[in-house]
């Protein structure tokens, strides 16, 4: 039962600061943001909705399209995770207490402050062990098809997805590219460390942290 409490309570903290990064990142928008982001932004300036119900939709599409390549890698966690990120997303743009962009420093530092807890967010809820997001999970079923790396990939997929945001009028910025670079290391980073304090909080020896 601890064990239980710590891997979800982990998970959903993890969740919960993912959305609200993505609400910091959408504020200063116009910097660019991660390539998923600017598919959803550019739907909800299309067609309305809102952004994170839009994060919901393009989720459980990528969801249907990994069942058909590969259902592996789709389980309980997968599903949380399309459909809670995006609420709590909105949920802390309706709060309005997020500044708005000032066309100054503060959007850069605001910007970067939300791709470092992104990053921590992201290495919470994968030490939890609950389950891979929709994309990351797409990734690795399309990798094991193909010849490509997840990293190959990655590359792929979201070029791809970010080609589509940008015909459709969304925020691709010099910061877009950045993402990769920046998001990438720190989460391998974050990762190692919460799946070490994972250990020591349930006292699980036989665990081992993932190291890359």
């Amino acid at each position: 039962m601890k064990n239980w409490i710590i891997r979800y309570s982990f998970f959903f903290a993890g969740l919960l600061l993912f959305g609200f990064a993505n609400a910091m990142a959408v504020k200063v928008k116009y910097l660019g943001l991660h390539p998923w982001e600017v598919l959803n932004v550019s739907l909800f300036q299309k067609f309305g909705f809102s952004i994170g119900t839009w994060s919901v939709l393009v989720g459980l599409a990528v969801i249907a399209v990994a069942w058909f390549v590969n259902r592996k890698y789709i389980n309980v966690g997968t599903f949380l995770n399309t459909l809670l990120i995006g609420p709590f997303m909105d949920f802390f743009l309706w709060l309005d207490f997020i500044p708005e962009a000032t066309n100054g420093w503060q959007d850069y530092a605001q910007l970067f402050t939300a791709i470092l807890i992104s990053s921590i967010a992201g290495g919470l809820y994968v030490a939890g062990g609950v389950g891979a997001g929709p994309r990351d999970g797409f990734m690795l079923s399309l990798s094991e098809r193909t010849r490509l790396s997840v990293s190959q990939a990655r590359i792929v997929v979201e070029c791809i997805v970010l080609i589509i945001g940008y015909m459709l009028g969304g925020p691709v910025g010099v910061v877009t590219f950045l993402y990769t670079f920046i998001q990438s290391p720190l989460f391998q980073v974050t990762l190692c460390w919460f799946q070490r304090l994972r250990i020591f909080l349930t006292e699980d020896t036989a665990q081992v942290p993932v190291e890359k």
